[in-house]
Formats: C-alpha cells, sequence, structure tokens
C-alpha cells in the first residue's frame, strides 16, 4: 500500500515527458506514448491528447513490465 500512497501524492504537472521510440509517426494516427520519471512514480500518456488523463505507476511496477515485454 506505501507506493500506492506515493502514487497518488506526486506533481505530475511539471514533469519533461520523452517520447517512445517505438512510436508511429503516421500523423494523426499515430501510435505515440510519452513518459515521464517523477521519483517513484513512472508517467504515461497519449503524446497526441497530452492533456488527457495519465497514468501514473510505481518505478518498480513499470519495471517489471519493461522486464516482460
Amino acid at each position: 500500500m506505501k507506493e500506492a500512497n506515493t502514487v497518488s501524492t506526486v506533481d505530475l504537472t511539471r514533469l519533461s515527458w520523452r517520447k517512445s521510440s517505438r512510436s508511429t509517426a503516421n500523423g494523426d494516427n499515430g501510435n505515440c506514448v510519452e513518459i515521464a520519471f517523477a521519483g517513484p512514480v513512472v508517467a504515461v500518456r497519449d503524446s497526441k491528447n497530452p492533456d488527457a488523463a495519465t497514468l501514473a505507476v510505481p518505478a518498480t511496477a513499470f519495471t517489471s513490465l519493461l522486464r516482460t515485454v
């Protein structure tokens, strides 16, 4: 539970976003994902719609995801 509380208290408003090298460049129809590192949290968003919802997960969970894909 400690990580969940950490995720909910991280300020996501001033992050430095980085576009995935796996994102496609097909104009508006491309699959574009951006990530930002915020201490104990990794934030993920759709670069075509950056004002939409942001998914924030514990960095440990994101690392586990990367190891399995």
